[in-house]
């Protein structure tokens, strides 16, 4: 039977995703390989995250599938001329050190980015869904229809999705708000432990709702 593998936010914790890719040892003939969203910003090693996701997805085209997160959101607009201090406050410096940027971080930023990352940010999902789950950075916002849901709901909700019990009519995968170990409801689960924050790094694995953790970073 197929598995569909779901791994919460890496935030440059390579070592970390390659740990945890080793413990679960997905299948990408058969089963389905999905990211939720914040590759980048806070720890070490984001470009290296970002290049191992791409590998993979090369190497399995169209089994491997990678949502949008706020970070990418933020970091796309910071190469655009926007949201510059709003990145660098929410962890982009480290991101920016990936690439091989340095301080001040100025000037034209996406001349920095090879092609293939920039075709990856631009190209990022805001959701996911299969037969029985619906996959999201962030959250979905109650009452409103899949196909409607916006970048925000998607990559920035907060409590008003965590603590609604509305039913989407398919259980929501979701990252970005991190707890000390998975968050079971009956309407949906989240998947973020804080990897970057001396936690752990997650993989939700479906059908058999089996969870995988790896550590991440020493604690800060």
């Amino acid at each position: 039977m197929s598995k569909t593998f779901a791994i919460g936010d890496i935030h440059g914790c390579h070592g970390s995703l390659l740990a945890l890719l080793d413990n679960i040892q997905p299948d990408l003939s058969r089963d389905t390989l999905i990211f939720l969203g914040d590759y980048i910003d806070r720890g070490p090693d984001s470009k290296k995250v970002v290049s191992e996701i791409i590998r993979l997805m090369e190497e399995a085209p169209g089994r491997v599938i990678p949502l949008m997160g706020n970070h990418e959101q933020i970091f796309l607009a910071t190469l655009a001329g926007e949201e510059h201090e709003f990145f660098l406050r929410m962890g982009g410096d480290s991101t920016l050190i990936s690439y091989g940027i340095k301080p001040p971080f100025s000037g034209q930023l996406a001349s920095f980015i090879p092609v293939s990352h920039f075709h990856f940010f631009r190209e990022l999902l805001l959701f996911w869904e299969d037969r029985d789950y619906i996959y999201v950075h962030a959250g979905l916002q109650p009452q409103v229809h899949l196909s409607q849901q916006s970048p925000r709901w998607c990559c920035w909700a907060r409590d008003q999705f965590l603590n609604s019990t509305y039913d989407f009519g398919k259980r929501v995968i979701f990252a970005h708000t991190p707890f000390s170990k998975p968050r079971l409801e009956r309407n949906k689960i989240g998947i973020d432990t804080g990897a970057v924050y001396g936690g752990s790094l997650t993989c939700l694995v479906l059908p058999d709702l089996e969870f995988i953790s790896v550590k991440g970073l020493p604690h800060p």
